[in-house]
């Protein structure tokens, strides 16, 4: 038999303990996210993955929020988070830091999720967009790399913070120790 083991055995670092641990060089950029149920999922999928910070770009509702905090679970205590306004100067810091600034979106020219450890660099930047028109162009057009995870259906898009856990993980996965 295989028992589910409980909550508390489960060997979960203390909020503290994660707010000291070095996290992945990979920070997210939610731009025009309507939904507070879904920044909460960012913020807590953002913890899970070790996510180092997160940007709340446009109108982007910034916690504390009851609707955000009900999907963070606490997270918002847990994940450094910044608000800036516009997207496009924070692509610009961000790109003159040395982060690889990745809009995930369908395009043109895309790389797909599956090829993204073929990418060169060491810090990533990912922009997610509203939830119906996607990633501005504007910002687009400053990205290094445009992600676009291969989908096999009829509605070929996912839930914004859906995508964010199926591209985190991909990208955690770039930072894990060779002996895991």
């Amino acid at each position: 038999m295989n028992r589910k083991l409980k909550l508390w055995e489960l060997n979960r670092v203390s909020e503290e303990e994660f707010k000291q641990q070095e996290k992945y060089p990979l920070r997210v950029i939610l731009n025009d996210i309507r939904s507070l149920n879904n920044i909460g999922s960012f913020f807590r999928t953002a913890d899970a993955f070790n996510v180092e910070k997160i940007y709340l770009c446009g109108i982007t509702a910034n916690p504390p929020h009851r609707d955000i905090q009900k999907t963070a679970l606490g997270a918002t205590e847990t994940v450094e988070w910044e608000y800036r306004q516009s997207i496009l100067e924070l692509i610009k810091d961000l790109k003159q830091e040395g982060y690889v600034i990745c809009s995930i979106e369908q395009a043109e020219k895309t790389v797909h999720l599956d090829k993204i450890s073929d990418l060169e660099g060491e810090k990533f930047a990912l922009i997610y967009g509203n939830e119906v028109n996607g990633v501005e162009q504007e910002a687009i057009d400053l990205s290094d790399h445009i992600i676009e995870i291969p989908q096999f259906g009829t509605k070929h898009s996912l839930n914004v913070s859906v995508c964010a856990g199926v591209v985190l993980w991909e990208f955690s996965k770039r930072y894990f120790p060779e002996d895991r």
